[in-house]
């Protein structure tokens, strides 16, 4: 195996890989990611994602266009966002990451749901769209306005996370399943036209508490501090404990990796084995701060008993989906 502490080559392309966290994280040199690439390159950036979980490119001048190209080199895209129903104008795989949007639609109500909605221990840890029967694989976010001081967003290892369980807690967590459900995060502050959107766009599925790799067989801890409501088939102060101790176990700091924004930084992950926290020493209404993101559409998760994840409420989510109107 390669040694994970030096920078090395992946498949005698030209791209070179820095690992910069023990357990998660690289960043990837010597490769225009706005300019169309060969076979060996997109091998070579593959095989970096699957073994760092999330790597990160360095000052690219990606355009929607560009972003949605290289997208494309690893599968199909999703819609933009379950509930974006204005993604920009001839790009329908692009969601625009700027929490101002959310404050000019739904104003007041919506300012003062982001400024209470990330409290709490695991405030704003999730991996995307989970409530999805058929979560996206990955996600490719680009920086465009980000601030000079602050806006990090950090990822952690969800196999990491596993692993670090004790023996016999992974043979527990081996056999659970759990719901995840859209809007669970926002509490009682969605009201209004906010809580008629998150009603008529719903989405849950019961996924698997460990999620088996369909590339690489690893195990991950399969659950989302923004997403996961609840154990099945246990009390509900039981699921509680369990939650908590799988939450604190993703959110160590051993698992993950920080990232420091520049405009145009990309950042590409592998959901099915990461989670991520959104920033948390800005104000997220007060600092502008624009990201564009697209995702890639993922398969139906699969436990270590085979069982494959079930939809409950929805559909499975690709790039077809419809907004419903609330």
């Amino acid at each position: 195996m390669t040694d994970l502490l030096h920078p090395t080559s992946v498949d005698a392309t030209s791209i070179a890989i820095s690992p910069i966290a023990g357990a998660i994280g690289a960043e990837i040199h010597g490769v225009d990611i706005a300019r169309p690439l060969d076979e060996r390159t997109v091998a070579g950036i593959r095989e970096a994602l699957l073994r760092h979980r999330v790597i990160f490119f360095r000052d690219q001048s990606l355009d929607h266009a560009s972003q949605v190209r290289f997208g494309r080199y690893f599968g199909e895209l999703t819609y933009a966002h379950p509930f974006d129903d204005a993604p920009p104008a001839e790009h329908p795989e692009i969601h625009t990451v700027d929490t101002r949007r959310g404050v000019e639609r739904y104003g007041e109500e919506h300012k003062k749901r982001l400024s209470g909605y990330d409290a709490g221990r695991f405030g704003g840890w999730h991996s995307d769209v989970t409530p999805a029967v058929n979560p996206p694989f990955a996600s490719i976010l680009r920086a465009d306005v980000v601030p000079g001081i602050g806006g990090d967003t950090t990822w952690t290892s969800l196999v990491s996370a596993y692993e670090a369980l004790s023996e016999p807690l992974r043979r527990l967590a081996d056999g659970l399943r759990a719901e995840h459900r859209y809007g669970l995060s926002y509490g009682g502050a969605a009201t209004g036209e906010l809580r008629e959107r998150i009603d008529a766009n719903s989405l849950v599925a019961h996924h698997p508490v460990v999620r088996v790799h369909p590339e690489t067989g690893e195990r991950a801890l399969y659950v989302s501090p923004g997403f996961t409501s609840h154990i099945l088939g246990i009390s509900p102060s039981e699921s509680r404990r369990l939650l908590d101790l799988f939450f604190e176990e993703l959110t160590r700091p051993q698992h993950t990796v920080r990232f420091r924004w520049r405009p145009g930084d990309v950042a590409f992950w592998d959901n099915r084995t990461t989670a991520h926290q959104a920033p948390r020493d800005i104000d997220p209404v007060e600092i502008e701060r624009v990201l564009y993101r697209v995702t890639l559409l993922g398969d139906v998760p699969v436990g270590p008993d085979g069982r494959r994840s079930e939809l409950v409420e929805g559909r499975p989510f690709g790039a077809d989906w419809e907004v419903a109107d609330s």
